[in-house]
């Protein structure tokens, strides 16, 4: 008999179920080993401790399950970056809900691969429910809306940057005189007039990287002096830019400041323009704001976010779900139509007509694990309110932390925080004191806190997505600080 029993089938509980507890009991030594957010001494301590530990990669006869879940998942969480602590707030790194986690463990557990139905029937009509059901958040007045998971914004950008070219050179192949143009169909990486993209200097990294990878010019990057797109800008350079296929990347929380472009404005610049190829396209990347839909308090801030061809969002900030869990929304499903992808083995012609879903279209990576459950759980347990709930507490908090340092006589704010994210710095401190305050706490591994340059200076960077989050923390953060800047 196998001595290495699996997850999955009858007995894969029970199997399952005798390995939890050790593995429960090493995330909470681990946790407790490591008093702050993350460990002290910097990476040559932490590459050592490790290293130390680990011993051989490969041995030639192996420590059993036990051993091997207790010590490593003891080093791993004694050794991370705790985003669970109130004081790990540099990134939009979310600490993940009890529930969305658990939801994970059974996907590992169950490993459907959504690339054919054969190997997830339920996931895979799980997956279409959730992500329409998405989709319609977002594009409400949509006659079909639809959404693609992805592994977060860079893929969900990318995603929708190829969309937007696949159109205009289908439109272009379909203009009367001429040549027949087989780009839409053949996947080829010939455009005659290529698609240009138009952001803000406040956009996303990955926007560069989506040009580079899909062989497009460099994107037009706008100046964004107040930290937000300006649409009349916006208007200037898609006059500059008459006769080419244009799409304008909006963002709904940036991620050094957390700002919300004006969308309804660009939005109207947008639909004012057209192309040879047609209507400027518009495209939002709304991966930290978007969850804002879920709060009626605050889903305001996202007007116009519906007038947006391509949306992306990702859940694994603002939802509190593990990584990965992003979306790519379409406000029309037919957009999708472009990545159809045939392979015999997986969606045969025949298979396919005979009634098994096609799944190759629903993203570019074969196999996927069914990151959908997770949110399908989280969703069904908190609802709307739950989850409104959830983004209004930490959208308080920065606000409370914003009060705070405007109390400081030490400390200066940046501005009032649009989302979660606040940025401060010591009165009169250079960059060099600022980055030297941020990698003393990180070294001693008392306080995580980002670094983003505006208005030509460097702050401090505090993003806040941990709802468990209190005052006193928050006190807290802003004593170590003080405690770190030279007198």
């Amino acid at each position: 008999m196998c001595a290495a029993p699996l997850a999955g089938g009858a007995s894969g509980a029970d199997a399952l179920r005798a390995l939890l507890p050790h593995l429960l009991a090493a995330l909470r030594t681990g946790a407790t080993a490591r008093p702050g957010p993350l460990p002290a001494g910097g990476p040559a301590a932490v590459t050592r401790h490790v290293t130390e530990t680990l011993g051989p990669v490969l041995p030639d006869h192996g420590t059993g399950a036990e051993e091997a879940l207790r010590t490593l998942v003891h080093t791993l969480a004694a050794g991370a970056a705790d985003p669970a602590h109130p004081l790990c707030a540099a990134h939009l790194h979310t600490p993940p809900l009890a529930l969305a986690a658990a939801a994970d463990l059974a996907a590992s557990a169950l490993n459907p691969s959504l690339d054919s139905w054969d190997q997830a029937p339920a996931a895979s009509t799980l997956e279409a429910l959730v992500t329409r059901a998405l989709a319609a958040e977002v594009h409400p007045d949509a006659p079909a809306p639809d959404a693609l998971v992805t592994t977060g914004g860079t893929e969900s950008n990318q995603l929708a940057l190829l969309l937007a070219r696949e159109r205009a050179a289908a439109v272009a192949a379909a203009r009367p005189g001429d040549p027949s143009h087989p780009h839409s169909h053949s996947h080829s990486t010939t455009h005659p007039t290529p698609l240009r993209t138009l952001v803000g200097a406040n956009a996303h990294h990955s926007f560069q990287r989506a040009t580079w990878l899909l062989g497009l010019p460099a994107p037009v990057v706008l100046p964004t002096p107040r930290g937000t797109l300006d649409p009349t800008a916006v208007h200037h350079a898609l006059t500059d830019l008459a006769g080419q296929p244009v799409l304008v990347a909006a963002t709904a929380g940036t991620t050094d400041a957390g700002l919300v472009d004006p969308l309804p404005e660009i939005a109207d610049r947008c639909a004012a323009h057209t192309t040879p190829t047609g209507p400027v396209d518009f495209h939002v990347d709304a991966a930290y704001a978007g969850p804002l839909l879920f709060s009626a308090t605050h889903r305001g801030l996202l007007a116009g976010l519906d007038r947006a061809r391509t949306v992306t969002l990702d859940l694994h900030k603002l939802g509190w779900q593990p990584a990965a869990a992003g979306l790519l929304a379409v406000r029309d499903r037919a957009d999708l139509a472009v990545l159809g992808h045939t392979a015999d083995y997986l969606n045969a012609d025949d298979d396919t007509d005979a009634g098994l879903p096609d799944l190759l279209g629903r993203s570019l990576r074969t196999t996927r694990r069914p990151d959908v459950l997770k949110t399908a759980v989280t969703l069904r347990a908190l609802g709307r309110t739950g989850l409104g709930a959830l983004v209004d507490t930490c959208m308080t908090l920065a606000q409370d932390l914003a009060d705070l340092v405007e109390k400081s006589p030490h400390l200066e704010l940046h501005a009032r925080p649009t989302l979660t994210t606040v940025l401060f710095r010591p009165y009169d401190a250079d960059a060099p004191t600022v980055a030297a305050i941020r990698r003393t706490l990180l070294t001693d591994g008392r306080a995580v806190l980002g670094r983003a340059t505006a208005d030509g200076r460097l702050w401090l960077k505090a993003t806040l997505l941990n709802p468990h989050t209190t005052l006193d923390d928050l006190i807290q953060l802003i004593t170590l600080v003080e405690g770190s800047t030279p007198r």
